[in-house]
């Protein structure tokens, strides 16, 4: 099973500044050690919400609205894509985390990936066509065990 680690934002990380060298460092030991492991699918941090756009869909219009966005509540600052066995696998990971130690005030939320397995039998032709190689594939294989079978 794949599971996100979503990191929420908070007002140090919205100012645009970078980890420390030991935080860097930190962070680059939690991630050798879930390669080590073979959970690591990727993880990657994002920018500050004054670089970025948000794009608000209602009643069949768009509107782009410019960062920064107050709600850091509602902002994420990365995520870290495991593969592990189970949500509590995926929990003991993310609690592993050199920036949720407990120093500064953080949370993260823990989300499993939905699997092409998940969707309707009618869907999973749609599915090989997602962005998602890992779905695109699951589901390819679902086609061919239920059209061999």
């Amino acid at each position: 099973m794949r599971f996100m680690i979503i990191r929420k934002s908070d007002a140090n990380m919205e100012t645009g500044a970078l980890p420390d060298k030991n935080l860097l460092a930190a962070v680059g030991q939690y991630y050798q050690d879930m390669r080590d492991a073979g959970v690591l699918l990727a993880g990657e941090w994002l920018r500050p919400t004054a670089k970025s756009a948000r794009i608000v869909a209602s009643q069949g219009k768009q509107a782009v609205v410019d960062g920064p966005f107050t709600e850091l509540k509602e902002v994420i600052a990365g995520f870290i894509m495991i593969e592990v066995p189970s949500l509590e696998e995926a929990v003991r990971w993310a609690r592993r985390c050199p920036t949720l130690t407990g120093v500064i005030d953080a949370q993260a939320e823990v989300r499993q990936v939905l699997e092409a397995a998940d969707f309707p039998a009618d869907c999973t032709e749609a599915l090989t066509l997602h962005a998602s190689k890992t779905m695109a594939a699951d589901a390819e294989k679902i086609l061919r065990t239920t059209t061999v079978a």
